[in-house]
Order: C-alpha cells, then sequence, then structure tokens
C-alpha cells in the first residue's frame, strides 16, 4: 500500500472535528465516538489510495463513519439490551450529516466575512476570540478605552451578523 499523499493526509486532519461531530451524534456517548472515529481513521487511512482528489472527501469518509458505527452497535448489542433502532439511526445520520454540511457553510462565510472587517475591527475580534484577551487587556495593549474597544466589538459583531446571514441567504460561501 504506498503511503497516502500530503493532500490526503491534510484533508484527513482538517476533517477531524466533523468526524468527531458527526459520530457522537449518532453514538452520544464520548468515548465511543472517540473509539469509532480512530477506527474510522484507520480504515480511511488503509483506503486512501481509494480517494479520488477533487471528489468529495467529507461525504466519503461520512459513509465509512456511518459504516463504523454501524459495526460498533452489532458488536455492543450483544453486550446491552437497549440500542437505538437501525432505522432511528440512519435518520440522525442523516440529519448530522446535513448538520455538519450547515454548520461549515456558516464557518465558511463567517471565515469570508471576517476577511472583510475593516482592519482595526478584525484586529480586536482576533484577539478578544481567537488570544482570548478581555476587554482591559485590549484597551491596554491598543491604548484605548475599555468602552471603545466593547463599542468597536459591537460594531464588528453586528456587521459579522449582517454579512453572515447575507452569504447564507444569497447561496455564498
Amino acid at each position: 500500500m504506498p503511503a497516502p499523499s500530503a493532500e490526503f493526509i491534510q484533508l484527513i486532519t482538517s476533517h477531524q472535528s466533523r468526524l468527531y461531530a458527526y459520530t457522537l451524534s449518532l453514538l452520544g456517548d464520548r468515548q465511543q465516538a472517540q473509539d469509532v472515529m480512530q477506527e474510522t481513521n484507520l480504515i480511511l487511512w488503509e483506503k486512501s489510495d481509494q480517494f479520488r482528489p477533487g471528489s468529495n472527501f467529507a461525504a466519503w469518509m461520512l459513509k465509512i463513519a456511518y459504516f463504523q458505527v454501524m459495526t460498533h452497535r452489532r458488536r455492543r448489542r450483544k453486550l446491552e439490551q437497549f440500542v437505538f433502532d437501525d432505522n432511528l439511526l440512519e435518520n440522525l445520520a442523516a440529519e448530522s450529516s446535513a448538520a455538519t454540511d450547515w454548520q461549515e457553510r456558516q464557518q465558511a462565510a463567517l471565515q469570508a466575512c471576517l476577511e472583510k472587517l475593516p482592519e482595526r475591527q478584525r484586529e480586536i475580534v482576533h484577539r478578544r476570540y481567537s488570544e482570548g484577551y478581555s476587554i482591559r487587556k485590549l484597551a491596554g495593549q491598543l491604548g484605548a478605552a475599555a468602552p471603545a474597544i466593547k463599542q468597536t466589538l459591537f460594531r464588528a459583531r453586528s456587521n459579522l451578523i449582517k454579512c453572515v446571514q447575507f452569504r447564507l441567504q444569497e447561496g455564498i460561501s
């Protein structure tokens, strides 16, 4: 088996949170979700030569994860008396997949909108939410009053909400 390409490794790495959210939504148990996620990652790695670049990696990954969840459930069914019906699980899988697609579109829209913010707003939003600085610390770093920082954050959030809503309504990512 040839080693996976750098592109494949980047795809599998960037989709880990989605894979975990998906398995957790189907199993409802963090440890089981992590176990199935690891099994799924192993299969993805083993089948990396079957993935066709340019095709929908997320759909391929989630299909493999779905089958791993089903396998996991069959193993667990022998140990537990109460297990959800397979039809219910299939419906949950479809809803979870749709929800993660929606979250990805929201995330892409938010990223695009962040890039459109004025530089000062973008910098303050980044420091506040990515780096976790308090309003007081931001004010000190930027030589501004705390109320001015709060107002800038309010405007930035308002701009982001409007932009993301517009992009999603118009089908723009």
